[in-house]
């Protein structure tokens, strides 16, 4: 597996990596992942992991292409897969994301292995959301070109939902019978039975990192909304140490001193879930599954979204949908859960019996062991 990002790390893409790789290693697979030397934690893994050297004074661990990235880390991880490729007869590559795709298309040279890309989102939604000193149209039409012209060049593709395969279809051309739609799965014990609410206040939970695409902007807006007629409700945002860039915008809105952070640990999500009232996912646009929803889902926890970022939600049955960048309705929503208990006890009920029902990473790799089966000619992998 390549894996071009920090590893293991505490967000959505690098968690997609680890679970499905602990699940292929329970299964008997042989898995290695290639990665950068940037990871949260160092806590042994079930399978092998071979790294770049240390880029010195490069510690970001946030979602987005760099410069150091693209012209440093990512050649340097095209070497490192070029030597465990010759030490190790591995059955296929299987590369996350663009950058994983082309640093194995890359290092694979003329050697007869597949390579399966895992596509995780979109970068025609994505690539326009983060600071790459270009006008937004001209970030959306390079996204664009990417998603048509790299995962054709893969032998398989694997998307994550059914809206990234029918884009990568029609657009990028991948034929059907080189397409599976293999979502996330979920920890659903590590969920149960952890930790109690506290009745001092309407407590609601964010539970992701602050890049430009989560749309932090209209997370803090609708929270005005929300204080102006709860003033005792409080947000904690799981996964960040601070507020910056945010800081000036929660200022602006006086919602600062009801805001508490927490960096990423998957340790303690499941505690801090159990003691909020409401989740919230403020993200507008996704053409793949948040992670952080399946999250919310198998805590059982009311959720909030906007409609963009939610489609493995269903309005009024598993969740509350709003109209996305609709800030005044999304804290409406969050006062309407709080004002009605037994309404928002169903929600997050039937929210945790659906993903308990369809989601797993066992699952996950039975489906992966399938697409595996067809390129190997058949039958389980060797490797």
């Amino acid at each position: 597996m390549v894996a071009a990002c920090p590893f293991p790390c505490a967000r959505g893409t690098p968690i997609r990596i680890r679970r499905m790789a602990e699940a292929l290693a329970r299964r008997g697979h042989d898995v290695h992942v290639v990665s950068y030397d940037l990871r949260q934690g160092d806590e042994p893994l079930p399978f092998t992991v071979h790294r770049t050297s240390h880029l010195t004074g490069y510690h970001r661990v946030e979602p987005g292409p760099t410069a150091a990235k693209l012209m440093l880390l990512d050649p340097m991880l095209v070497r490192v897969l070029r030597r465990v490729l010759r030490e190790h007869p591995f059955d296929v590559i299987h590369a996350h994301h663009y950058e994983g795709l082309l640093v194995a298309l890359r290092a694979r040279g003329r050697r007869r292995i597949p390579i399966v890309y895992d596509g995780h989102t979109l970068l025609e939604n994505e690539l326009p959301y983060y600071p790459l000193g270009l006008p937004r149209a001209a970030k959306r039409a390079i996204g664009r070109l990417l998603d048509r012209r790299l995962p054709r060049r893969a032998d398989h593709v694997i998307a994550v939902s059914d809206a990234i395969a029918d884009t990568l279809a029609a657009a990028g051309g991948v034929p059907a019978e080189r397409m599976a739609v293999i979502p996330n799965g979920v920890e659903l014990e590590a969920f149960t039975g952890t930790g109690e609410r506290r009745d001092n206040g309407p407590r609601l939970v964010f539970a992701g990192n602050l890049a430009p695409y989560q749309r932090i902007d209209l997370l803090f807006r609708s929270l005005r909304t929300v204080v102006d007629a709860r003033a005792d409700a409080r947000l904690l945002i799981v996964g960040a140490e601070s507020l910056e860039p945010y800081g000036g915008l929660a200022d602006e809105l006086g919602v600062r001193g009801r805001i508490d952070t927490i960096a990423s640990d998957f340790g303690g999500l499941p505690a801090h879930l159990a003691a909020a009232h409401v989740a919230l996912n403020p993200r507008t646009a996704c053409a793949g599954v948040p992670q952080k929803l399946l999250n919310y889902m198998a805590a059982g926890k009311p959720i909030v979204s906007f409609a963009g970022s939610a489609k493995v939600l269903e309005h009024g049955r598993t969740g509350w949908l709003v109209p996305d960048e609709d800030a005044a309705a999304f804290g409406r929503a969050v006062l309407a859960l709080l004002d009605d208990p037994e309404l928002a006890r169903a929600l997050g009920d039937a929210a945790r019996r659906h993903v308990a029902e369809h989601f797993s990473w066992e699952r996950t790799a039975e489906r992966v062991e399938v697409v595996y089966g067809k390129l190997t000619g058949g039958g389980t992998p060797r490797r």
